[in-house]
């Protein structure tokens, strides 16, 4: 059977005893970490709850993918703590911001925008997680439910959620350190992501589904990253389950 180009993906990335690429990585070379968009208005969302809640078990036991939800809007709170949760700094040591998802490198490539439908006290639009400061940065106003619906492969639940979180990454963040092999783990990142995104959600007493089938380019145009440096790999839409 002829190979195809994931065939060939896995096949070129192997790791091999004493076959391992190398080399000094190039310190000045080094991506930036965080993306911002200094000219956007923000906003600063509250501070996340950091502990108490329910038992991680319940948690577990009770995730599900919803895809039907009720017309009723988030709160602003659900957003922050939706956020943190995923990529929320919960401390720093030797030189390091270190996240609530674990990252290969601490390198971090995967950024979160927000596609808010239906949340209270933020217009509706499209916006990208200041993740140092724990804000909004505002890319776009308007509706957009249709727009990520057809980019989710025209499902019907990323337009009736309350938002869609969408994650891209920055490809040159891991090349940087990790080469060729970096797709691999920017893939388990998002995966990482998403799983605390889906168990938050049940924390909260949301639904939520998470989406691997979107067409990539339509993401790409709608966030206005170019497919290349940055591209859309998962979203997730949540809100209030029937």
């Amino acid at each position: 059977m002829k190979k195809g180009p994931g065939d060939i993906f896995q096949e070129e990335t192997k790791y091999t005893r004493g076959k391992l690429p190398g080399g000094p990585l190039i310190w000045s070379n080094k991506p930036k970490i965080y993306k911002t968009y200094p000219a956007a208005p923000r906003i600063s969302l509250g501070p996340p709850a950091t502990s108490g809640g329910p038992p991680l078990w319940d948690a577990i036991k009770h995730r599900q993918s919803v895809r039907n939800f009720q017309n009723t809007p988030l709160e602003q709170a659900h957003v922050s703590q939706l956020l943190w949760a995923t990529q929320g700094i919960v401390r720093e040591q030797m030189g390091y911001a270190f996240r609530t998802s674990p990252s290969a490198g601490a390198l971090y490539p995967v950024e979160t925008y927000v596609v808010a439908h239906s949340v209270e006290n933020i217009d509706q639009g499209i916006y990208h997680y200041a993740v140092a400061s724990h804000q909004l940065e505002q890319l776009k106003k308007g509706d957009f439910r249709l727009d990520i619906a057809k980019a989710a492969l025209d499902q019907d639940m990323a337009y009736s959620g309350g938002a869609v979180f969408v994650w891209t990454a920055v490809i040159s963040r891991s090349m940087w350190k990790y080469g060729q092999r970096a797709y691999r783990y920017i893939y388990l990142d998002a995966g990482h992501i998403a799983e605390n995104f889906a168990l938050a959600a049940v924390a909260l007493g949301l639904g939520s589904c998470q989406i691997g089938a979107l067409y990539d380019g339509e993401c790409n145009a709608l966030l206005e990253i170019d497919g290349t440096e940055e591209s859309t790999l998962y979203m997730s839409v949540v809100g209030h389950p029937y």
